[in-house]
């Protein structure tokens, strides 16, 4: 019994992986900002786009 507890002990203490998964965590935090700012600056570029077409048909 006292070699499972160690070995409880040792992963409760251990946090290598911490700053590995926070780093993870932030640059998905990063994408979903940047997927969200491409959409939403396409979907505007979309509609200027549009605008501009309609003015030149109705100019020509």
């Amino acid at each position: 019994m006292s070699a499972c507890s160690n070995i409880a002990k040792q992963l409760l203490r251990d946090d290598g992986g911490v700053t590995s998964i926070e780093y993870a965590l932030i640059g998905s935090l990063i994408a979903v900002v940047i997927v969200a700012a491409v959409t939403t600056v396409g979907a505007n570029l979309n509609g200027l786009y549009e605008n501009v077409a309609a003015k030149v048909a109705t100019a020509a």
